[in-house]
């Protein structure tokens, strides 16, 4: 199974070196339309090779992606919460009752060896 991991992991390097060496022009990322940008007085931009905004919009995808689920999840995380605590305070009641109750004779005599 590590085989296959390793294999796919080198699979996935190479088409992202590939896909970086394809894609080195350099491209300028502005906020606002250049005209726009001008005529309110804000004009500047970043000026980074494709593939690293191509790298970047697929990192920021999959924060955005990652933490939507969490968010959308708390309900389930809540509900297991509020369950684990309530087995615990069940688990402690059982463990008292069983500690101040006195040995069933019945089950006592069915326990000792013959």
């Amino acid at each position: 199974m590590s085989f296959i991991r390793y294999l796919f992991l080198g699979l996935l390097a190479f088409v992202l070196i590939v896909l970086a060496l394809a894609n080195r022009s350099v491209v300028t990322l502005r906020l606002l339309p250049e005209d726009l940008g001008l005529s309110l007085g804000y004009g500047q931009g970043v000026t980074l090779p494709l593939f690293v905004v191509i790298f970047l919009a697929i990192a920021l995808g999959l924060l955005i992606g990652f933490v939507w689920e969490w968010l959308r999840e708390h309900k389930h995380r809540a509900e297991a919460r509020t369950q684990r605590a309530q087995k615990e305070r069940l688990e402690k009641e059982l463990a008292k009752q069983q500690a101040v109750s006195e040995p069933d004779e019945v089950l006592a005599l069915l326990d000792t060896p013959r």
